[in-house]
């Protein structure tokens, strides 16, 4: 295939989709679909909701539509759908799927099906080579190929994006592989990494959180404990860093799309292949313990002042998943906020980062529009954005509130207690 055919579909047009497209359409005619036509009308009015793109010139570069027979003269389809879990923590390929299917449908000879979405091992050959077989009837490795390239998107991040960051590739002949691994290897100034397999580079990904995800386990079970003996956490992790090899990891939430979701889809397969993977669900274990945790010290705190707790009044600063984003996926501050609600406290979130429409759409939520409007009997720091540095604490709480820093983002004189 030569590069001056190259007619590149991207499939999903969110936090990886969108990068990718703008990318490749600055070298490559390049469709984005996206099933949601909100989204697709918002990006031709220059509206991006994820805050990731900040030069629109290139949209106008990619054609954007909602109709998945636009994409029938590519050649080359990425799919970059969302891959969930459950309610029982268990892999919802069901938006993966369905776009494989729809793929399936366009499906010429020599074309090639490059996924993004992060899966489990195996998945990609296991689960959706044989949906574009079925439905295209075409021979995999015959009459098409098929590759994955984990994406590595940080939300927020305007230092370490798309082209700033290496690149893992694969593809399912060898062949098959270089071409892949030159085509991102033409946008990606960091460079790439071809992995020797489809199924070690779904396996790299999936580790890539899973590290992340345990490392901060460890530091969420030593603030637990460090606050059972009454020594400060992070007083303990600054000491413990003046050693060379020491590896230095904050406690905190872990919510998001991927460090708080992939661990289940490593899980899930280990789980398959009969093997119970302790460390990894003890990991997810703590992690997911510690809004209770951080809800529960907060009433502590608030009882030791002689606070009644019974429609008492306490605000949440930040309803995203991490700072500075719009992406409130997995939020853990919902669980913050179930937790204090069921002691009867009144709770009231703010975050002017979010889109309160949707927050209201997925958690029937009514987050506040102005802190000023009233004093708290206390405040958690939840999510650290920039736009919180100017806020003055000492006239936002009542005289005896208690102040709860989960990032250690405010002055330590000011707080009551930190995570």
């Amino acid at each position: 295939m030569n590069y001056k055919k190259i007619k590149i579909g991207i499939i999903g047009l969110g936090y990886v989709g969108l990068p990718l497209a703008v990318e490749f359409s600055k070298k490559y005619d390049t469709v984005g679909y996206d099933i949601n036509n909100k989204r697709i009308e918002d990006l031709i009015l220059n509206i991006d909701t994820t805050n990731e793109i900040e030069d629109f010139e290139h949209i106008k570069k990619i054609h954007l539509t909602n109709n998945i027979e636009h994409l029938k003269s590519c050649n080359v389809y990425i799919i970059t759908v969302p891959t969930p879990v459950d309610h029982f923590n268990k892999p919802d390929l069901k938006p993966l799927y369905n776009a494989t299917e729809n793929i399936a449908k366009l499906l010429s000879k020599n074309d090639i099906v490059i996924y993004e979405s992060t899966v489990y091992p195996g998945c990609t050959e296991e689960e959706c080579v044989p949906i574009l077989e079925k439905i295209s009837n075409l021979v995999f490795n015959v009459d098409f190929f098929c590759g994955y390239s984990p994406e590595r998107i940080n939300p927020g991040d305007k230092i370490n994006t798309l082209i700033n960051i290496k690149k893992v590739t694969s593809g399912s002949t060898i062949a098959s592989a270089i071409f892949i691994n030159d085509l991102y290897g033409s946008i990606i100034e960091a460079g790439t990494h071809l992995a020797p397999s489809i199924k070690v580079a779904e396996a790299s990904k999936a580790i890539e959180n899973e590290q992340r995800d345990l490392n901060i386990s460890f530091m969420n079970e030593l603030a637990i404990i460090f606050d059972k003996i009454g020594i400060d956490t992070n007083d303990v992790i600054d000491a413990a860093s003046t050693k060379w090899n020491f590896l230095k990891f904050s406690p905190g939430l872990v919510g998001g799309h991927c460090i708080g979701v992939d661990p289940y889809y490593l899980a899930f397969k280990a789980e398959m292949l009969g093997y119970e993977p302790n460390v990894i669900l003890s990991g997810r274990k703590v992690n997911n313990f510690i809004p209770l945790f951080i809800a529960n010290k907060v009433v502590k705190l608030m009882t030791s002042k002689k606070i009644i707790i019974n429609k008492a009044k306490v605000l949440i600063l930040g309803f995203s998943f991490k700072e500075n984003c719009p992406d409130f996926r997995n939020t853990k501050i919902i669980d913050i906020y179930t937790e204090l609600s069921s002691f009867g406290i009144i709770v009231d979130i703010y975050d002017p980062l979010v889109d309160y429409t949707a927050v209201k759409k997925n958690f029937d939520l009514d987050l506040i529009e102005n802190i000023h409007a009233t004093q708290y009997d206390a405040i958690i720091l939840a999510v650290k954005h920039d736009i919180f540095k100017s806020i003055n604490f000492s006239l936002l709480k009542s005289k005896c509130a208690v102040l709860f820093d989960t990032k250690s983002f405010i002055s330590r004189d000011l707080v009551d207690g930190r995570l």
